[in-house]
């Protein structure tokens, strides 16, 4: 189907003294309220294209690369969280309120944004949220990986050699090699620099304590959790955690699934999506 690509110099997001072009967004114009997607690491807005189509029925979808990935601007600058929140203000200002919904690295994101400006947001849908305190236990966990598709996406020497020596090469190779993922995604996974990729690891999935921002966020603000036991990046035991020291959260989980429930269970997934949709609607009523 068409997507309409918003101007991507319409609006311009100020962090410090830096001054960020606008994230390439495109939006599926849908019977219902605005949902932002957020990818996680080295993914794009063809992490979602194709496969949310039938949440159109319900809601207009808002597809976004991240700054630094994809097709965004990817600007030499340290990839802190403030920056990438920055980048994503223009964003949520286009439109009414929106629901996120928010894969790994981008339901980090998402807490943070909720965290800093909850009247923005309407409720959280969060797959595969890596919910680590902040330090030495992230590392561990996002060394667990076994399959080479999350290794890939997670190992730092690697990701920065696919990004300066690699490539052109890589962008052919790596469908070929990693099959555990569809091609799509995997095509994208070298649309980065070593600048954003390292950064953004670095500052956002190591150093951060997204644990602190969820337990700050506000007790009415929906939130719904949907997990994967099997996951190796982000381990059940964290997300199970963070829901137990928040009553009201929602947390479901799917057998056998492991990092990227939209890829491996896409109906379960997306029967989630639109239920959790559904219920943070009435809920802010």
């Amino acid at each position: 189907m068409p997507r309409d690509a918003l101007p991507e110099a319409r609006d311009r997001a100020v962090s410090g003294a830096t001054v960020l072009p606008a994230l390439h967004v495109e939006v599926l114009e849908g019977a219902g309220p605005p949902v932002l997607f957020l990818p996680g690491l080295g993914a794009t807005t063809r992490y979602w294209a194709g496969r949310v189509n039938p949440l159109r029925d319900r809601a207009t979808l808002v597809l976004v690369d991240l700054l630094g990935f994809g097709r965004s601007p990817k600007p030499r600058v340290r990839y802190s969280v403030d920056r990438h929140l920055a980048a994503l203000e223009p964003v949520l200002r286009s439109r009414e309120t929106p629901v996120i919904v928010a894969h790994s690295l981008g339901a980090v994101l998402a807490v943070a944004l909720a965290r800093r400006d909850p009247g923005s947001i309407r409720g959280l849908i969060l797959l595969s949220l890596p919910a680590f305190e902040g330090g030495h236990r992230t590392t561990l966990g996002f060394r667990r990986g076994p399959t080479p598709g999350g290794w890939i996406a997670r190992n730092m020497v690697l990701t920065a050699l696919t990004c300066v020596f690699m490539r052109r090469v890589m962008g052919r190779v790596l469908p070929l090699v990693v099959r555990d993922m569809p091609r799509d995604v995997v095509e994208d996974l070298v649309l980065h620099t070593w600048r954003s990729s390292t950064s953004t690891i670095w500052e956002v999935l190591y150093r951060h304590d997204v644990v602190r921002d969820a337990l700050e966020l506000p007790p009415d603000l929906p939130v719904h959790l949907l997990h994967g036991d099997r996951d190796p990046s982000g381990p059940l035991e964290g997300a199970t955690k963070l829901a137990g020291l928040r009553p009201s959260w929602d947390l479901h989980v799917l057998p056998g699934v492991r990092h990227h429930p939209l890829l491996e269970a896409p109906d379960a997934c997306l029967e989630f999506i639109g239920e959790s949709l559904t219920r943070t609607w009435e809920s802010v009523r």
